[in-house]
């Protein structure tokens, strides 16, 4: 939908600008809920995302629109000096009472790659080294202290940090042991999907079909009601693989790396395309990154594939007019 609207319109300011707006509105409303309705300081983590909101991927985008807009196009989208400082502020601030292990890393992807960093060069993957080198002294020193994963606060949000590698990977869990369980969910949904999968071997190429549901082999307490079949799992490789086989992960692969490789493909003298070429690739690295994890693409409501429409129809414009002119 919105691939066809900005299609229409033709107006690259004007996108960024709907997106601010939205960004903008969305974390005042967070803000408001968390501060006015609610009880910031004796919530816990898990019920300040509860009561308003798990994430908010545009506020993310949002807060890049506003902060590159004057790099790539000459004019900020907010033109005073102390009001745009301040927008930036409400926006980052609102990111992180998200407490969203997700957006913080989006948050670096997408910085990442707005910067140029995400094209493989000595510089980047000097910058890769230096992120993985401080990735892992965190590691080192989470797993070197006692974090409570019932406790509030900043704790609460280092804890869930500690075991994000593990929740995903880790498949061998004790159901009955609900801490092991809910600590590790990820994993055991998919290993749920990969232990149906052995018994029809012919859906590693096929898959199960995309009606087709995952039995938990227990009622889980998911969302309003109990539910012992699924239809939608975190990780959206497995999720897609258990659907559609070997045929369909390698489409939505294929998708995404096309995506991340728009950075490989631009004129450096026209810094519009630059900037648009950029946000595509970010995408392209977001759902990389987010399919891991939660579903990327596949995200019910998934907002960012607004994003993403409005971007390659300024690409779709741009291309036709290189062709006229070559011409």
């Amino acid at each position: 939908m919105s691939y066809l609207l900005f299609k229409n319109i033709k107006d690259v300011s004007l996108f960024l600008r709907v997106i601010l707006f939205i960004g903008c509105l969305t974390a005042f409303i967070h803000l408001f809920g968390i501060f006015i309705l609610g009880d910031f300081a004796n919530d816990s983590i898990n019920n300040i995302r509860g009561d308003f909101g798990l994430d908010n991927f545009i506020e993310v985008f949002a807060f890049y629109f506003l902060l590159f807009s004057k790099k790539y196009f000459g004019k900020s989208l907010v033109e005073n000096k102390i009001l745009q400082i301040l927008v930036l502020g409400v926006l980052l601030i609102s990111i992180y009472l998200y407490f969203s292990r997700t957006m913080l890393v989006i948050l670096f992807l997408i910085g990442f790659s707005m910067l140029g960093y995400a094209k493989i060069t000595k510089r980047t993957l000097v910058f890769i080294g230096f992120s993985v080198a401080f990735i892992l002294l965190l590691y080192v020193y989470l797993f070197s202290v006692k974090l409570d994963r019932n406790s509030k606060g900043v704790e609460a949000f280092l804890y869930k940090i500690k075991i994000a590698p593990e929740e995903i990977f880790k498949t061998k869990i004790d159901r009955e042991n609900h801490k092991e369980l809910w600590d590790h969910w990820r994993g055991y949904e998919a290993n749920r999907a990969f232990e149906l999968m052995k018994e029809n071997p012919s859906s590693y190429m096929i898959g199960t079909g995309y009606g087709s549901l995952v039995n938990l082999k227990f009622k889980a307490p998911l969302g309003n009601e109990d539910m012992k079949y699924i239809s939608r799992l975190h990780n959206g490789y497995v999720f897609v693989f258990y659907k559609t086989g070997i045929f369909g992960l390698v489409l939505i692969l294929i998708f995404l790396i096309r995506l991340y490789l728009k950075i490989y493909r631009f004129n450096t003298n026209n810094l519009n395309q630059l900037f648009v070429n950029r946000l595509i690739s970010s995408i392209g690295l977001f759902y990389l990154f987010t399919t891991l994890i939660i579903s990327g693409i596949y995200i019910p409501r998934d907002a960012i594939i607004f994003i993403l429409g409005g971007l390659l129809s300024f690409d779709t414009h741009r291309k036709s007019t290189d062709k006229i002119i070559e011409q």
